[in-house]
Order: C-alpha cells, then structure tokens, then sequence
C-alpha cells in the first residue's frame, strides 16, 4: 500500500473499527464546488465579489453629484406624460378632453340633443334626447365621428353607438304581470 492509501484507509476507520467521515470529504466537497461553478459559467453567470458591488455602489453614489450633467430638473409635464403613456391611460385622457369640450367640438345644435356616455375599445357611446334624433345622428354617425378624430388627430373612435332615450318602466310594486305590460293606457 502506498503512503495515500493508508492515509484513506487510517481515515475510514477509527480506533475500534468505527466508521468516520473519510479523509477525502474536502476533496469530494471542493469537486462539488468545481462542478457547481462550471454550471453556472455555463448559464452564463459571472464571479463577483463583496468589493466589487461596493466598487459599483460608490461610483453609481459619485456619478449622483450635483451640478452634473443629466442633474437638471425636468417640467413637470414631460413627467406626466411619461407616466400616462407607461400606464397606457393617453388614449381615455384624450377622450375625456374631447368630452369635456364636447359642444365645442360637435356643435350647439347636435350638443343640445345628445351627450356622451362613455368610450370603450374605439367605441364612443352617445345618449340622444328623443327617438327621433337617435335616428338623425345614427345617419351622422361618419360625419360625428370624422370630426371627434379629426380633432384628435388620429382615428381614436372606430364606431359611434347610439342609444335612444329610456323608456319608462312599469314593472313596479310587488306584483308585476309577466307579458306585454300596458299597451294603450294614455288614450
């Protein structure tokens, strides 16, 4: 046996026959390590240490001096406008403008006989004043919308839904008839 054999094999066992950890423990966890690290340069990662994230903390804190070249306050509006097209709100603020100005933008006349509801998807919901001018602006329908994305300055509104006026609702008290309702009642 050689000098390392009888090494491992004092190390295996100790007095009284007992089993121990072998001598070779570190070999096997320094492998092991070996092993782990080349995985990891495999998938790409790389060796850091403690001083180097330092390193890179104190030159991030250095390149935040004042008086910089980036330091400069920015307006308060390009910050907004950044934050409304992160959040993907620009398209309902734009609507909610033109809304807003909704006689301004369609006229007095059409103003005074329809409102806007609300805007989904490219679809602009109207509330009309009578039966009749729901059907009049349901024919202006391309013309009011031509309009509403002209002064956008893109086509925001793909279609103008138009509701009529609600009828009234006779299905009151605590007991109603299922049917019909009332047909004739102001003859």
């Amino acid at each position: 046996m050689s000098d390392g054999q009888r090494d491992d094999a004092a190390g295996e066992e100790g007095a009284g026959g007992e089993d121990l950890v072998p001598k070779d423990a570190a070999r096997l966890a320094k492998e092991a390590m070996q092993r782990a690290r080349q995985a990891a340069r495999e998938r790409g990662a790389r060796r850091t240490s403690a001083a180097k994230g330092r390193r890179v903390r104190e030159e991030k804190r250095r390149g935040s001096l004042p008086y910089q070249r980036g330091r400069d306050p920015q307006a308060m509006s390009d910050a907004v406008e950044t934050l409304m097209r992160r959040m993907g709100w620009t398209e309902q603020i734009e609507v909610s403008s033109v809304t807003a100005r909704w006689r301004d933008v369609i006229g007095d006349r059409i103003a005074d006989h329809c409102e806007p509801l609300g805007f989904d998807e490219g679809i602009l919901t109207v509330k009309a004043s009578s039966t009749a001018w729901a059907t009049q602006l349901q024919m202006m329908a391309g013309q009011i919308r031509h309009r509403i994305n002209e002064e956008f300055g893109r086509e925001i509104v793909k279609e103008l839904k138009v509701l009529g006026p609600t009828a009234r609702s006779w299905n009151r008290g605590p007991r109603t008839v299922k049917g019909r309702g009332p047909r004739d009642t102001y003859g």
